[in-house]
């Protein structure tokens, strides 16, 4: 199954109450291609990055099997960096600073090998560039999913409402969902959501869960695997989402009880995520980990012995 990844490849720096980085690997797409090539071995990666980034990453993307030449790497230009500090409670955090640089005119080039995919994941990108990428690709993918953040409905709602009207999963946090929604409750915002066009709608709880709506008032509940320690929360929904349609393109089903499960797989995959600053502890993953994380998921959502 052919699955399209889209979004930024980047730098970070983070600071958080366990220490601090320098530059390192970050962006929505290097999260994602790292979870979804950890199932799905057809991978594609639509993204931009400039000159000073570091392309041991795209190597190791490529060991993975990630089709990387819809990367563009632009010359004489610097690669998008953000500098964001982590409060105690690790949920809040502070943006110190935040380069555009070459993803302010990011223009998304799909290679002719990838204009058909079967799944597309559209990471938090500016809403422009996501219809951008619906607009180049020349059939109707199985899936299309879709996340986003608050950011873009303050500035982007119009453009927003229209890429949201094109997918078929939206993925987005509970203050956002309330925000896009005008509804306190998660199940009234939920299902006014869904009216504006996707069929299913992930709300993301960070360490309380993840809740899933679909058809027919349908909705799972996924918790969050209890941690010992969280080092860095920096791209735990992006795991989570690459995680989620990964497992999807693997088995090559949509239906809700398949997405029950791939909800859980995101969830693993991102609890590995925070227990290392950026991308450092995906990369060290394999699937005996994956396989041992999701068995103490089993153990947690079991209710009979």
């Amino acid at each position: 199954m052919s699955l399209l990844v889209i979004g930024s490849v980047a730098f970070d720096a983070i600071d958080t109450p366990f220490g601090s980085t320098g530059k390192i690997i970050g962006g929505a797409a290097s999260y994602i291609s790292l979870a979804t090539s950890m199932l799905s071995k057809n991978v594609g990666l639509v993204a931009v990055v400039g000159e000073d980034f570091d392309f041991d990453f795209v190597e190791n993307l490529k060991t993975r099997g990630v089709d990387t030449q819809g990367l563009q790497v632009k010359k004489g230009e610097k690669s998008f960096f953000w500098h964001g500090k982590y409060h105690m409670d690790m949920n809040s955090r502070d943006t110190i600073t935040t380069e555009l640089n070459v993803l302010g005119d990011f223009d998304p080039i799909i290679p002719a090998d990838w204009k058909n995919p079967e799944y597309v994941m559209l990471g938090n990108l500016s809403p422009d560039v996501q219809l951008t990428t619906l607009e180049r690709i020349e059939s109707r993918p199985k899936l299309v999913v879709m996340d986003t953040m608050n950011f873009w409905m303050d500035i982007a709602l119009d453009t927003l409402h229209k890429v949201i009207a094109k997918v078929d999963v939206l993925t987005i946090n509970d203050e956002e969902a309330r925000q896009l929604s005008g509804e306190y409750s998660l199940v009234k915002a939920a299902r006014k959501i869904r009216e504006m066009g996707p069929k299913y709608l992930i709300i993301k709880k960070g360490e309380h869960g993840a809740l899933l709506f679909g058809e027919n008032e349908d909705i799972f509940f996924c918790p969050a695997l209890p941690l010992e320690e969280v080092f860095d929360p920096t791209g735990a929904g992006d795991t989570f989402a690459g995680g989620f349609i990964g497992y999807l393109a693997s088995v090559g089903k949509t239906d809700f009880e398949s997405m029950k499960k791939a909800i859980v797989y995101g969830s693993a995959m991102a609890s590995y995520c925070v227990e290392k600053f950026g991308t450092e502890r995906l990369q060290e993953l394999t699937e005996d980990m994956l396989n041992e994380r999701l068995a103490k998921f089993d153990r947690l959502m079991r209710l009979n012995a």
